[in-house]
């Protein structure tokens, strides 16, 4: 049990956080022969990184017959992120699930539960310290979906400029940036890429100006990877009629299904980061035992993790050629034959030199 205050602070939570699913107001109670699931995440509704993971634990709960699942979504203040992992460890689950943005919560409390499993997606703990033998961490090599998003982007501009809008210059967010440029510089070494960062995740207004400001520069189109944020370059693309790329689900569809066609029409396809079926897979060994708690795994094309949104936008707007190209290269990386660059383990300065090479 932890501290009074921290009590205290999960009873307050239970005002202002709430379940999606309707399994009993998220307390972990359900079916006791079964694996008892959350989900904790910031809040649903950007059609990418956190509705992916939504649909990805939904649908284990649909198809996964040990699963009983339930989604918490805990806001985005900051001084929530504890209170909703313990109210959750507190009512039984087996297994919690949380993206990067819970690390530093999970570190500091899942020894206090060490018969429940916590998965950290897009993130991994320091293993080395002999600590975390409860946490699975799964990390997404987002550089190598993001190579095959570049290469086409840059064989499809006319300007010889693309643009990148990052929600956060952090490394996850620079992963996506490296992967991009060295599979541009491979269509086009002379490519140029524009960079802007929002400084925040939910701030479509700045995204939205950045993006413009990219496009002024001559950008053909933005790779924006700024989750909600990143609903300003969509803007910003459909008032220009220039292309942009999208990022973690397949967002054509999504906003297709939504009834935004002027949104989907401008997205040529997406880097996915397939964080619902990596979740889905999670669960789905938890339940069979095969779960390797204690380790990272890095999941890759080769692992489905990441690739491109093969959907009727893509093969209308890139031509057979272009398309046969980038399988053909997915298949490359995939062997061994093209090693794609990566940003951990890399310095600050060496990400700005890689940058600075590239700038219009």
């Amino acid at each position: 049990m932890k501290k009074l205050l921290a009590l205290v602070l999960v009873a307050l939570l239970l005002v202002g956080c709430g379940t999606s699913d309707g399994n009993n107001g998220g307390n972990g109670s359900g079916n006791d022969d079964k694996v008892k699931v959350a989900l904790l995440i910031s809040n649903l509704g950007d059609l990418s990184f956190n509705d992916s993971a939504n649909e990805g634990v939904l649908r284990a709960k649909a198809e996964i017959e040990g699963a009983d699942v339930t989604v918490i979504e805990y806001g985005e203040d900051p001084t929530k992120y504890e209170p909703a992992l313990i109210e959750a460890a507190e009512a039984g689950y087996d297994m919690i699930l949380g993206s990067s943005t819970l690390q530093e919560v999970f570190e500091n409390n899942a020894a206090e539960y060490p018969d429940t499993v916590f998965v950290l997606f897009d993130s991994e703990v320091d293993y080395s310290t002999g600590l975390y033998d409860n946490i699975y961490s799964i990390v997404y090599k987002a550089n190598e979906g993001s190579y095959l998003g570049g290469y086409l982007m840059a064989s499809r501009s006319e300007t010889g400029v693309i643009g990148f809008l990052g929600g956060m210059d952090q490394p996850i967010i620079s992963d996506f940036l490296l992967g991009f440029i060295q599979g541009a510089k491979e269509a086009n070494p002379n490519i140029k890429v524009t960079f802007a960062y929002v400084g925040a995740w939910n701030d479509s207004a700045k995204g939205k100006e950045l993006s413009l400001g990219m496009f002024n520069q001559k950008a053909s189109s933005i790779f924006q990877v700024a989750g909600g944020s990143g609903m300003g370059a969509i803007e910003a693309g459909v008032e220009r009629g220039l292309e942009v790329l999208g990022v973690d689900s397949d967002q054509a569809l999504a906003f297709e299904a939504d009834g935004n066609t002027d949104f989907a029409n401008i997205i040529v396809t997406s880097v996915l980061k397939n964080v619902g079926d990596s979740l889905y897979r999670a669960i789905d060994l938890m339940v069979k035992g095969e779960l390797k708690v204690g380790e990272t795994e890095q999941l890759g094309l080769a692992e489905n993790g990441v690739g491109l949104a093969i959907n009727k936008f893509y093969e209308e707007k890139v031509d057979e050629a272009l398309r046969a190209e980038l399988k053909d290269i997915e298949e490359k990386i995939v062997a061994g034959e093209i090693t794609v660059d990566t940003a951990y383990g890399k310095t600050t300065a060496e990400i700005d030199q890689i940058r600075d090479a590239v700038r219009p």
